[in-house]
């Protein structure tokens, strides 16, 4: 089988290059790059690895639970981890079917009662208080702030984002140095360009709280990538890079841990259905004023032999409150 780049693999295998470069973060899979040539280029073991991995992602097993898969030939250990996921499985699928009882036993009290001023005296039952008190929860519910892989596994209708989930705040005016890169691997390029600058000048001494923001960027056909760095205002900026000043504004922010590169898709359903806030394109940049915050940048700029650990991001989405509101 002949080498394919990150394009062709993406193209063939219906999955993002976002996605693809975070399995290779991770470890999951890994690429190799044709002496002068800027393209990374997988091989047939890495493809029959990716395509282990979109099947297991597929049954909800997690990154984490893969990579032990991956690492451990010993096909007992994953029996293991099957039967772990088919034991939660069991847990939630008992739970959603009391649940369901429970709320069609209220739907049909309710309707005898329709019109009328309701008080939930059945929620008063002792026979409905003893069912409600055998619901086990995973332990997924328990956690404060869920991400959308833990929702995934208690109950596929939970995918869409709630409230609970989105944060809106302000980023402040600031000024930027910025990397772009276009074609061949430009998350990795324009990062080796923020990562040198950021070196040069020791940015985490002039400015311990330098924030930093990526965001697609695609030029002539090909796909970019554009990493900014915030700086003092009269910072000289040498090139590739380029000074700019981002305008700031409001946002609504999502945390993908671990991340995923595919709940974008949420974030922008979450908006275009929501009764306070509309997207606002403010700006004619790269996603349409979308932004990525990464929240490892002293790890991947700050440290020498650093390692490029992708822990997770804020998505962050240009809104404007609606008129009215």
């Amino acid at each position: 089988m002949e080498l394919q780049t990150i394009g062709q693999v993406a193209k063939n295998y219906n999955i993002s290059v976002r996605m693809l470069r975070y399995y290779e973060q991770t470890g999951l899979i890994t690429s190799i790059r044709k002496d002068e040539c800027a393209y990374r280029f997988y091989d047939e073991e890495n493809l029959r690895h990716l395509h282990l991995i979109i099947i297991l992602r597929k049954l909800r097993i997690s990154v984490k639970q893969i990579s032990d898969i991956l690492n451990n030939p010993d096909a007992s250990a994953t029996v293991e981890i099957f039967e772990r996921n088919i034991n939660e499985l069991d847990e939630e699928i008992t739970s959603l079917s009391t649940i369901k009882n429970i709320l069609s036993r209220f739907t049909e009290e309710l309707r005898t009662k329709a019109g009328m001023h309701l008080q939930f005296d059945l929620l008063n039952d002792k026979n409905t208080l003893s069912m409600i008190d055998s619901v086990s929860f995973s332990k997924n519910y328990l956690k404060e702030n869920l991400s959308m892989e833990e929702l995934n596994k208690a109950n596929e209708n939970l995918m869409k984002l709630q409230e609970k989930h989105i944060r809106i705040i302000y980023l402040p005016p600031a000024t930027v140095a910025s990397a772009h890169s276009v074609g061949g691997d430009p998350e990795h390029d324009s990062d080796v360009i923020m990562a040198k600058f950021m070196n040069d000048v020791d940015l985490f001494k002039i400015n311990p709280g330098a924030r930093f923001y990526g965001f697609n960027h695609d030029a002539d056909g090909q796909h970019g990538y554009e990493v900014w760095g915030t700086i003092p205002d009269d910072l000289d900026v040498p090139a590739p890079l380029t000074k700019k000043k981002f305008a700031g504004g409001l946002y609504a922010a999502y945390t993908s841990k671990p991340v995923n590169f595919e709940e974008w898709k949420l974030l922008y359903d979450w908006i275009s259905n929501n009764d306070d806030f509309d997207y606002d394109k403010r700006e004619p940049f790269g996603m349409d004023g979308c932004l990525e915050e990464h929240f490892n940048s002293y790890n991947l700029y700050g440290m020498k032999n650093r390692k490029h650990i992708l822990s997770h991001i804020d998505f962050l989405l240009p809104v404007k409150e609606k008129e009215g509101k």
